[in-house]
């Protein structure tokens, strides 16, 4: 795609951007540079290279997920301002 046919206006619409026209302009150059990007990837031979989500391989780093002693009901509410049937009283913010 030519930056010729980049409906600059278009694409302000969706991403919800108001440009100046001097904006359009630059902004137009701006993708038609993004998209000589883009063929300049096309012409790779990537015959025998396998489809990834990741360029490195993604791990996952949490904890294992499993049964402790938690904190003791008092405990937690000890500290709190106001308390009524073992839960903490909050002001009301939605009218």
């Amino acid at each position: 795609m030519a930056a010729a046919e980049i409906n600059v206006k278009y694409v302000a619409h969706l991403a919800r951007l108001a440009l100046t026209p001097d904006e359009e302009v630059k902004l137009g150059a701006q993708l038609g540079h993004i998209l000589g990007y883009i063929e300049k990837l096309r012409e790779l031979d990537v015959t025998g290279v396998e489809p990834t989500a990741h360029a490195m391989p993604m791990v996952n780093v949490t904890r294992a997920d499993e049964v402790r002693p938690s904190l003791p009901q008092d405990a937690a509410l000890r500290n709190a301002p106001r308390q009524a049937g073992g839960l903490f009283v909050v002001p009301k913010i939605v009218e």
